[in-house]
């Protein structure tokens, strides 16, 4: 029998959340202190084949690949920092709450996430929500969570899994990307599609109206909606967070490259190998896949595609 990571083309649960970033040097400081000080690139230069992804002939961009200087198997993921140099950056959409269409959140995974809270609290940053527990559906998985804000506006969420961390050796502090939250139309579908992708399990499976959420969509003028968020993960990376809403809430995908969350990639052992699978079950790549060489033998190679919601994903492989 073959591996898992073979069934799926070598693919590897979720790699990295994008972040457009409006000044390189302050985000960096920002995400650093998140514990994201592990460079395993820093281009500046043009990025093919994205054309069709972007809108936009020609892309150039500084780009920072950062990942955790202290991951655990419940924070396997890392952040890809976007400043786009050729045109101006696009801004957050106006009107972004929380599970709408497009990325909502980097979710990173805390130990003793309290004191983390508040430290940066008392450091000057921006607070979201604070700190509050929950008990998750259906398997009464207990979590602690917070959220601020990023530079450039986009929804920090800090995360303790109370239930599943017990006996783990490691320090108190942040422990890299956990998950990425994003919307979609139908939760069923979308679970059905990412499952096909190697994300197999899922952690919970709940709906209703998420009152610490509340204030975000009272501000932009709309009535809290009723949201079905599930976690699915893989074995290999960082989890999904799909969020529907009842009503639909306004398409917030924005310009590919704007400020704040607006992709995630799906990691491969070897891309080629994971293109391949997904023509297999009918996944059409948008444009064709890249590669991008830097010194030291380091190469970084994408590729793009369309999920059932038509948000672009892509998938890729890093070697730093």
């Amino acid at each position: 029998m073959n591996a898992p990571e073979f069934r799926f083309g070598t693919l590897l649960g979720l790699d990295h959340i994008g972040i457009g970033v409006s000044d390189m040097e302050a985000s960096l400081v920002f995400y650093g202190a998140l514990g994201f000080v592990d460079v395993a690139f820093d281009y500046t230069g043009p990025l093919g084949g994205i054309e069709t992804v972007t809108g936009h002939d020609a892309t150039q961009a500084r780009v920072v690949f950062l990942r955790s200087s202290n991951p655990t198997v419940l924070g396997r993921s890392g952040i890809k920092l976007v400043q786009i140099t050729n045109r101006p950056q696009p801004p957050l959409p106006d009107g972004f709450a929380y599970g709408e269409p497009g990325i909502c959140e980097v979710c990173i995974h805390v130990k003793s996430y309290e004191e983390f809270h508040e430290r940066l609290v008392a450091a000057g940053h921006t607070v979201l929500m604070d700190p509050n527990d929950q008990i998750l559906e259906p398997y009464d998985t207990h979590c602690g969570l917070s959220y601020i804000q990023d530079p450039d506006g986009a929804k920090i969420e800090f995360i303790e899994w109370r239930s599943l961390e017990s006996g783990w050796p490691y320090p108190d502090g942040p422990q890299g990307v956990n998950h990425v939250a994003f919307g979609v139309g139908s939760s069923d579908r979308t679970e059905a599609f990412y499952r096909s992708l190697g994300f197999t399990a899922k952690l919970f499976d709940m709906a209703g109206v998420n009152e610490p959420m509340n204030p975000w969509f009272l501000e932009v003028g709309r009535q809290p909606p009723s949201q079905r968020m599930m976690l699915l993960m893989s074995p290999h990376g960082g989890s999904l967070e799909p969020v529907e809403q009842t009503p639909a809430g306004p398409d917030m995908r924005g310009e590919w490259g704007h400020l704040g969350t607006f992709e995630f990639s799906i990691g491969a052992r070897n891309l080629d190998l994971a293109i391949a699978y997904l023509d297999s079950i009918g996944v059409e790549l948008v444009g064709a896949p890249h590669e991008i060489l830097m010194d030291g033998g380091r190469s970084w190679r994408y590729a793009y595609f369309r999920d059932p919601d038509g948000l672009y994903v892509s998938v890729t492989e890093v070697r730093a």
